[in-house]
């Protein structure tokens, strides 16, 4: 079982890039990178809501599970 982040989907609908959204979330544009790459075991919910409201979109949209998918294996402690 895996949880599987479509961010490069949504950044891609919104025409924005990793170091726009990293700048007005107020991350480091890495962990941005990390988020889209799915290498990462949780994120904070301040910076999921944060992300959410500057890609006006919900949780949902970011997140999607996928029985039988493997695991991440990198955790970010601020993402």
């Amino acid at each position: 079982m895996a949880i599987v982040v479509n961010l490069d989907v949504m950044l891609a609908r919104r025409k924005m890039r990793s170091r726009e959204l990293a700048e007005r979330v107020g991350i480091t544009e890495q962990n941005i990178s990390l988020l889209k790459s799915g290498k990462v075991r949780g994120v904070r919910f301040d910076t999921l809501a944060a992300i959410c409201e500057v890609l006006q979109c919900q949780p949902g949209d970011l997140l999607e599970y996928r029985p039988g998918a493997t695991p991440p294996d990198v955790e970010v402690g601020d993402a």
